[in-house]
């Protein structure tokens, strides 16, 4: 069977919740935009990890939106000026919006047929651009491809890992559209928890993303690695 994945924000925007780190607010707002981990706090509140060493403290919210899951977000943030003692800068949250996150599957042999059988090869881009990266044992996409214009097709997406007995740390991105007409272009972002590779040791590799994209295959790298102490929680 497919392991399918709706191509697009599964969308929760934070609302009217409070923070255990609030504080009182200062004048100053620069709006920001950012990937971020909502991490969750045994209280029911949470902090975001921004990059692998900078956290944020989300003033004015008492519990995460996602509950106990550790999910991938687009946030809207702005600095308050203020700073918390164990989880970083204060910020005020405009908008935070989950990102559809999950495992890869692994390798098991299948031809370039059966592969594309089971998860598609249908082209798909992936944008160089704030949102494509790898953070805190995450590798998060911004993606273009087509869609018709109803948009009630499921597109499925998925990262292929082990293809390479020399290099676990090249993966593959595998799309299928489901037959679904190309009359349009759009964007949409997804993660995928890195934690099934093989342990770095502290030591930073080089990730090796390959995909079927317009026309042509192609690759590129990433700095990457493994989280410590890193136990990645599922959404689904």
């Amino acid at each position: 069977m497919k392991r399918n994945l709706l191509i697009g924000f599964a969308a929760i925007l934070a609302t009217s919740i409070f923070s255990s780190c609030s504080h009182n607010k200062d004048s100053y707002r620069s709006y920001r935009e950012a990937i971020v981990t909502v991490k969750p706090l045994e209280n029911g509140s949470y902090y975001m990890q921004l990059t692998d060493n900078e956290t944020l403290c989300p003033e004015g919210y008492l519990q995460s939106p996602f509950k106990d899951k550790e999910v991938r977000a687009y946030t809207i943030y702005s600095y308050t000026g203020l700073t918390d003692p164990d989880y970083g800068k204060v910020v005020t949250i405009e908008r935070l919006d989950s990102i559809r996150t999950k495992d890869p599957v692994a390798y098991n042999g299948e031809t370039e047929e059966e592969l594309a059988e089971l998860y598609g090869n249908d082209p798909v881009e992936i944008m160089n651009d704030w949102i494509t990266g790898v953070e805190d044992g995450y590798l998060t996409l911004n993606i273009f491809t087509h869609w018709s214009w109803s948009g009630l097709v499921q597109h499925s997406i998925n990262l292929v890992t082990g293809m390479n007995p020399d290099n676990p740390y090249e993966v593959r991105l595998m799309h299928d559209a489901n037959n679904d007409l190309s009359q349009r272009e759009g964007y949409s972002m997804v993660a995928f928890r890195l934690g099934s590779l093989p342990d770095t040791n502290g030591e930073t590799v080089k990730l090796t993303l390959k995909w079927q994209a317009f026309g042509q295959e192609k690759s590129t790298t990433f700095d990457y690695r493994t989280r410590p102490g890193a136990r990645l929680l599922a959404i689904e």
